[in-house]
């Protein structure tokens, strides 16, 4: 990297200052190229956003598994980490226990990333709405999934190709203070949580086999939110509505979010048959998230429905789950192996509108696009990482591993990499991850040298 002195004389342009557009910036300006980070928020908002900070968690406070030998989400986050990506740096000053997880306090993340890119003395921000595709400059659109209308309308005209959408849904939050623990108890499922501290990052509430019998009836009869004229429910299967999980059969939650398995309850010696998890969202434990209720119930039905559950019959809600259309290209069709938009090469698209699904994968489509278009800037080329890594995995399925006519976003996962030689006989799956995990992690290094 050439630190904070200017190389190139020419800017940067970038829309949107989420997980992409943050981890562009920082990563283009380490190279030494001027960066202008075009904002809408807090002149136009979204009903998801609340502030005008940069890199505002709106869904989850969680970037998932931190594990990186054995798991695909935790193998990015080392690589983010071995490229200097702001994203990673400041998840882990904030972090909160979360057992395996890497869960954030989201406020003091944002307050923090926001701070770091606007010391930088190449980055600026513009806080404006782009409505259009810029025709001349560099630049990147890093919009993510609430992309405003008029800027994806324009998307569309540029590329006589229709954006895809797919429905993503929020979770409620929890008053830490509101939930009955007498009934509710602290514990990382398979006691993952080693400190007292880490003992706190999950509460999680019983069920007896009637109880989850009537919370699904009143799952399936609860008023929903309707779609407007012309839009599809596409969920993505990595988000689905519990009550749309619920709708695929009546044992569907018991075995993903209500799952029972890991977890001893100290109030009561019989088996739960289901356990509501809610996982610790702020530094101060206060406030806690429902882990995977993600939901279309109108307001009301969701305070009813939810406060069936044992321990939350007086709960009270800080934020209540909410849906909402998320916008994405088709990125095999329109983009190059560069992340540049085919007909107009001077924009390049990154984090979630390319298809990549999750707070980490967005950020780590951010750095790619981030260094690549400062390279380009500077008479160099960087090209993407082997797909043998995370990011190369990635990058690699939405510029062309994936069948455009079939384009779904995706988070990362060992699918995607290219398959590991079973040397000796078939290996057991932890020493399969384990093996996909070494070979990535010498390949990146390979290339970030």
């Amino acid at each position: 990297m050439q630190g904070q002195r200017v190389l190139n004389e020419q800017v940067l342009n970038i829309i949107g200052g989420g997980m992409a557009g943050s981890e562009a910036a920082w990563q283009a300006a380490n190279m030494g190229v001027r960066v202008v980070i075009h904002e809408m928020r807090p002149k136009v908002g979204t009903f998801a956003h609340r502030t005008g900070n940069l890199a505002e968690m709106v869904c989850s406070n969680s970037f998932r598994s931190d594990d990186d030998e054995r798991n695909a989400v935790g193998l990015l986050h080392w690589e983010m980490g071995a490229a200097d990506g702001i994203i990673m740096q400041t998840a882990r000053a904030h972090r909160l226990p979360a057992g395996g997880a890497l869960a954030v306090d989201r406020d003091p993340f944002a307050e923090a990333v926001t701070a770091k890119l606007m010391a930088h003395p190449l980055i600026s921000v513009s806080y404006e709405e782009i409505t259009e595709l810029p025709s001349s400059g560099n630049w990147i659109v890093a919009t993510g999934p609430l992309t405003s209308g008029p800027l994806a309308e324009s998307i569309r005209a540029a590329n006589g190709a229709e954006a895809l959408a797919f429905f993503d849904a929020i979770a409620p939050i929890v008053y830490a203070e509101s939930v009955d623990m007498s009934v509710a108890w602290m514990q990382s499922r398979y006691d993952k949580g080693e400190t007292e501290e880490e003992q706190t990052a999950y509460m999680n509430c019983p069920m007896t086999k009637e109880q989850y019998e009537a919370f699904i009836d009143a799952l399936l009869a609860a008023e929903k939110t309707e779609f407007h004229e012309g839009e599809t429910a596409g969920y993505f299967d990595g988000c689905l509505p519990i009550e749309v999980m619920a709708e695929r059969g009546r044992e569907t939650l018991r075995f993903g979010p209500m799952k029972p398995v890991g977890l001893t309850n100290p109030h009561c010696e019989k088996k739960p048959y289901a356990v509501v998890q809610l996982r610790r969202d702020n530094k101060l434990g206060t406030l806690y998230n429902i882990v995977g209720f993600q939901t279309k119930m109108k307001y009301g039905a969701q305070t009813s429905v939810f406060k069936m559950i044992p321990g939350l019959q007086e709960a009270s809600f800080a934020r209540l789950g909410g849906i909402h259309r998320n916008t994405f290209i088709n990125s095999p069709t329109l983009l190059d192996d560069q992340m540049r938009l085919r007909l107009r090469p001077n924009i390049r698209f990154a984090g979630q509108i390319t298809g990549v699904e999750g707070y980490v994968e967005s950020a780590a489509m951010g750095l790619l696009a981030g260094r690549m278009a400062a390279a380009e800037m500077l008479g160099r080329t960087v090209e993407a990482p082997p797909s043998e890594t995370a990011m190369g995995a990635l990058i690699t399925h939405i510029t062309g591993g994936a069948e455009a006519k079939t384009f779904q976003p995706m988070n990362v996962n060992f699918g995607l990499f290219p398959p590991i030689d079973a040397k000796g006989g078939r290996r057991g799956r932890k020493d399969r991850y384990k093996a996909y995990t070494d070979r990535a992690k010498t390949a990146f290094q390979a290339w970030l040298s």
